[in-house]
């Protein structure tokens, strides 16, 4: 017993000897390397959120009164400006705090967005093609649309609401469900009207990726195995020095 006791005192100092790293130099390195990978990742994110608000900067230009040719312009310019928003979250690590039902998370991507004033412009369009439908002669209410869009109108002009805004939106559909005649028109504006999930974009990006951020990360995961495998290498031998 004390002859392996031995043995293993004589690996601890020839270790001692032909380790010219020592784990507390690796310490050092990883405390160094810890804040370098925050900042990088902050830096990813706050690139995320310029180009995330140049999108609904070019969302926010978007105007229902646009003519064809106009919207198309908006329309390419909204694309470009989501094609660079999606190829940046696609090839960095973008670490973002998610707030969802009141409770927030850590994510990977830009987080759930809206193209609000896009939704408002083909909504828009939908109830103005709902209002030239005319409903059956014999509904005693005759044009519900009609009916409802002159309330919403006096309401939006006293509340200062634009044609394309959603609480006039909303103010036109709730007046037509009021008439027991308005099922089958509302039916279809509601079949006209396009689907929220069309607008609300959320890009994940990958765990990890080929960028000096990834890179630098990866080598601080493989400083911290490195350290993990040195000081359980160390309590081992300690260890069996005290058994032995």
């Amino acid at each position: 017993m004390a002859k392996m006791g031995g043995k293993i005192r004589e690996i601890i100092r020839k270790r001692k000897w032909r380790v010219h790293v020592k784990t507390w130099m690796l310490l050092v390195a990883l405390i160094i390397l810890l804040p370098i990978d925050a900042t990088l990742l902050r830096l990813d994110h706050i690139k995320m959120t310029e180009l995330r608000d140049e999108v609904l900067a070019v969302d926010a230009k978007i105007s229902n009164d646009e003519s064809d040719e106009a919207a198309m312009e908006s329309d390419a310019e909204l694309a470009a400006a989501l094609t660079k928003l999606k190829e940046f979250v696609f090839s960095h690590i973008v670490v973002n705090v998610v707030e969802e039902n009141g409770t927030q998370r850590v994510d990977f991507g830009t987080g759930p967005f809206y193209l609000e004033h896009q939704y408002l412009r083909a909504a828009t369009k939908a109830l103005a093609e709902a209002e030239k439908m005319q409903v059956d002669d014999k509904n005693p209410h005759g044009n519900i649309y009609a009916a409802a869009g002159e309330y919403c109108r006096a309401e939006a002009i006293s509340h200062g609401w634009n044609w394309s805004s959603p609480e006039y939106i909303n103010c036109m559909m709730t007046e037509i469900a009021k008439y027991p005649a308005s099922d089958e028109l509302s039916d279809k504006i509601i079949a006209r009207l396009p689907s929220t999930e069309l607008y609300r974009k959320n890009y994940a990006s990958p765990v990890w990726a080929p960028t000096l951020a990834g890179w630098m990360i990866l080598l601080t995961l493989i400083l911290i195995v490195v350290i993990l495998i040195r000081i359980i290498y160390w309590l081992v031998l300690r260890i069996a020095i005290i058994f032995i």
